[in-house]
């Protein structure tokens, strides 16, 4: 990271202004990612480093757990209304920001903010009487 930092700074001179700075800088950290990646060496670990490796996933029963949530959190999803399963859908499956939410549905900031409270206080219900609390998985 450092490294792409220095490549900038020592090129700055060279930025054309033919593209964003930030698509300029991005093809810097691209560029200096695939040269890193070209050297690194392809050697096979042996049994002892391979053992020392930390898995970080989640167990069977852990995965199991979030998928059954998943599809409680779903149905639970689509039993709200219309207006309250867009807001929600676009919210926190399509990341979108609540002006941007605005924007896609026509309607004013303060009435999505007002929709979304509204979505996530029936959610919360519905959610905990189908047996699930806040927690995770």
């Amino acid at each position: 990271m450092n490294e792409v930092f220095l490549e900038i700074w020592r090129h700055a001179g060279r930025f054309a202004g033919r593209s964003t700075a930030s698509t300029w800088m991005l093809s810097i950290a691209r560029n200096k990612t695939i040269s890193v990646l070209r050297k690194r060496s392809d050697a096979e670990l042996d049994d002892t480093a391979s053992e020392m490796i930390e898995d970080t996933g989640d167990t069977p029963e852990v995965t199991a757990l979030k998928q059954d949530k998943g599809k409680i959190m779903r149905a639970c999803i689509n039993r709200l209304s219309a207006e309250h399963r867009e807001v929600i859908d676009l919210v926190y499956y399509h990341e979108k920001s609540i002006r941007e939410v605005a924007e896609i549905i026509g309607k004013p900031e303060n009435t999505v903010k007002t929709r979304m409270f509204h979505a996530r206080k029936n959610l919360s219900g519905l959610l905990r009487s189908s047996g699930i609390d806040r927690g995770w998985p």
